[in-house]
């Protein structure tokens, strides 16, 4: 094993909430080090999210375990004068304030690149730092709702539905550890640093994937229609005698081994079901005969006689049973950080540790007096 790969980045996080955060836990988790710069006396908002074990947020603990913490007030020149010495030295300034506020504050892009011309910032907003919405406060639902994916989420004959994730927040993290990294690869080329411009808006548009590309194609907005998907059938859903199974059939060749498993040759003689097009055009009576054969067994039954047969194929497990899986527990999908239970790191290679032991989230201003001798 060798050392993590952002072993000797320095990462300022003035970021709050989730996509900020989230995006500097990814970085400390493979090495970097994280100061976290938070308002004094309350800190990050999420420190009073739950749930709590022992006092303590699983919410702040998770996205913001391995930082260093320290309590600066941005508003006093004395608190912006230190975060400008540490971005000074940092390879790696995150923040998710509105557009315009880093500014204000004396601590924009221009001005810190100035001092320190091969930084990277990294901006994360709701709508990105142009555009006519780009000052719109935006949390996960707001965005998501903007973006079509409430629209298209949820029963056909149902009111749009939340994902139970905070897909906007997420999605925007993820985009942004991604561009830090490509920035990082051409900093070292050039010696420049970079302005990332990372909105939430743009982050979940680019995941309507099948929906989008179906408004593309036709100029008609795509309806709800559950748990199907947008081009493919069957992909979908589908309930046994005792309960839910998933379905991915995607090609002719598993689809042909679908009508086998459950015995239902006619299937293939049916001209409607001949082609992925005929299929998708006529899910909702294919559906139908699928879940009338379906009936006669249990799900375990059917993933077994599916998964025998090379049908992609699955359970709808709950959350606990998701987390305490055995795949769970060998991905390392749920670790400890300071002994707190908190999900795994995603990102994973042969050369670096993926320790399930991770360093503990920071209480406020731990490392306060350290970092302020640090970077007098």
């Amino acid at each position: 094993m060798t050392a993590p790969p952002y072993a000797g980045l320095l990462v300022v996080d003035f970021s709050r909430v989730l996509a900020g955060p989230f995006a500097g836990m990814m970085l400390a988790d493979l090495g970097a080090r994280v100061i976290k710069v938070e308002r004094p006396v309350t800190g990050d908002d999420s420190r009073s999210y739950g749930p709590f074990v022992d006092g303590r947020s699983l919410y702040f603990a998770r996205v913001n375990r391995g930082k260093e913490s320290v309590a600066v007030d941005l508003k006093d020149p004395a608190g912006r004068d230190l975060a400008r010495r540490i971005a000074r030295r940092a390879d790696v300034v995150l923040e998710n304030f509105r557009p315009g506020v880093m500014d204000r504050l004396g601590l924009g892009a221009e001005t810190l690149q100035r001092d320190n011309p091969g930084l990277i910032v990294a901006s994360i907003s709701g709508f990105g730092q142009t555009g006519p919405l780009r000052e719109t406060p935006a949390y996960d639902a707001v965005v998501q709702g903007h973006s079509g994916l409430l629209s298209i989420t949820g029963a056909a004959d149902g009111p749009p539905v939340k994902p139970g994730i905070p897909v906007a927040d997420l999605a925007a993290g993820l985009y942004a550890f991604g561009a830090i990294g490509a920035a990082l690869h051409a900093r070292a080329a050039t010696g420049r640093g970079a302005r990332v411009d990372i909105a939430m808006f743009d982050a979940t548009v680019s995941l309507l994937e099948g929906a989008a590309l179906s408004y593309l194609a036709t100029g008609r907005a795509p309806e709800r229609i559950g748990n199907a998907h947008f081009s493919i059938a069957p992909f979908d859903t589908f309930a046994c005698a005792d309960g839910d199974i998933t379905i991915c059939a995607a090609n002719d060749t598993l689809f042909g081994a679908l009508a086998a498993a459950l015995r239902l040759p006619e299937l293939l003689a049916d001209r409607r079901y001949a082609d992925n097009a005929g299929r998708h055009d006529h899910r909702d009576a294919l559906k139908a005969q699928l879940e009338a054969a379906l009936a006669a067994g249990t799900r375990d039954h059917w993933l077994r006689q599916l998964g025998a047969a090379g049908v992609p194929c699955g359970p709808i497990a709950d959350v606990a049973e998701a987390v305490s899986s055995p795949q769970a527990a060998a991905r390392r999908m749920v670790v400890t950080a300071g002994g707190l239970p908190v999900p795994g790191q995603a990102v994973k290679a042969d050369t670096w540790p993926d320790p399930v032991e991770r360093p503990a989230a920071p209480a406020l201003d731990e490392h306060g007096a350290a970092i302020r001798a640090e970077f007098a």
